[in-house]
């Protein structure tokens, strides 16, 4: 006997589907779906949950020195022209008073790097796992502000296993279980399967 619902589905499509339910349940905080998927969707979500919550602290933070781009007021990248044999600096600016590109024999146009300390958490290795499994489940999700719709310069990655540990795992940690609510809204016209709001408490 299965021990989950098929939804009608072959196994790499209802696998899609619930990974991709999950994840915009975890992204925005609540989903319109059937209560047969509401569910699937919510074994899963709490899983992931139940994750965040125990390996929420579970890291160290280290200092290590990274290199940063430096950057002019403009917010844009200093570049500078130097020698392509010796790495002697030919040009401070590989632009000229006009704003044309610089063209100097021998010379290559390379950014300037500043080393900066930076703290960063590394994770221990129970935590570590935790985000692998959490991995396989979540779809990457790429965000795209409303001013700037369209445009792919402006779209950033959201790490959705950092908002489960660092949002959810502090959120719930008092609560043994029991994150999410299904709120029924009525049969769905054309099929009338019950749907639902599958939502994080």
């Amino acid at each position: 006997m299965a021990m989950y619902r098929k939804l009608g589905k072959k196994s790499s499509a209802r696998q899609a589907l619930l990974r991709n339910q999950v994840t915009m349940l975890l992204y925005n905080g609540k989903i319109k779906t059937t209560e047969a998927r509401a569910k699937e969707v919510r074994q899963i979500a709490e899983h992931l949950i139940t994750l965040a919550v125990k390996e929420k602290d579970n890291f160290e933070t280290v200092k290590v020195t990274a290199k940063v781009a430096r950057k002019d007021k403009d917010g844009m990248r200093v570049k500078q022209i130097v020698d392509k044999d010796t790495g002697a600096v030919l040009s401070e600016t590989h632009r000229d008073k006009d704003g044309k590109i610089l063209r100097i024999e021998n010379g290559v146009t390379v950014t300037v790097y500043d080393e900066v300390e930076k703290e960063i958490k590394k994770d221990l290795p129970s935590r570590l796992h935790a985000r692998r499994q959490m991995l396989k489940v979540l779809y990457p999700v790429v965000e795209v502000p409303e001013e700037a719709a369209g445009k792919k310069k402006a779209t950033k990655k959201v790490d959705l296993t950092a908002k489960l540990f660092d949002e959810y795992g502090p959120k719930y940690a008092g609560r043994p279980g029991g994150y999410t609510r299904i709120v029924k809204i009525g049969p769905r016209k054309g099929d009338a399967a019950m749907e639902v709001i599958l939502e994080l408490v």
